[in-house]
């Protein structure tokens, strides 16, 4: 945990076979984490749908957002940027620490246009 700020829920963006495969494990990694060494979240619903726009619009795969409670994740996670609205994740995300997931809406084109409600 951040020795800086109060734990509260923030947004991770997968692919929903990624998180599908590894929900029931004891604990999930990304895709990029090898590369990146760690887990890129985001602040706000807004801000994860940009993000998505970003990075994954030519991504054609079904996505789903991840709420996570970093307070019942043991990984360390800190604000490395200025407007502190992109925490990362120093490690695993334990899928008990995982109290909501949402699907992505998304247009014919890719683009991202909303998360909607809560599943399983």
């Amino acid at each position: 945990m951040s020795n800086d700020e109060t734990p509260h829920v923030t947004l991770h963006l997968c692919p929903a076979e990624v998180w599908n495969a590894q929900r029931n494990a004891e604990t999930y990694l990304p895709e990029a984490y090898a590369l990146d060494g760690f887990i890129h979240c985001t602040d706000g619903d807004g801000e994860l749908v940009a993000v998505g726009n970003r990075y994954y619009k030519a991504d054609a795969r079904e996505f789903v957002v991840l709420s996570v409670d970093l307070g019942a994740n043991d990984s360390k996670w800190i604000y490395e940027d200025p407007a502190r609205i992109f925490p990362h994740i120093y490690g695993p995300i334990a899928p008990a620490a995982v109290v909501g997931i949402r699907q992505v809406l998304r247009d014919g084109d890719g683009t991202f246009t909303g998360i909607g409600k809560f599943t399983s």
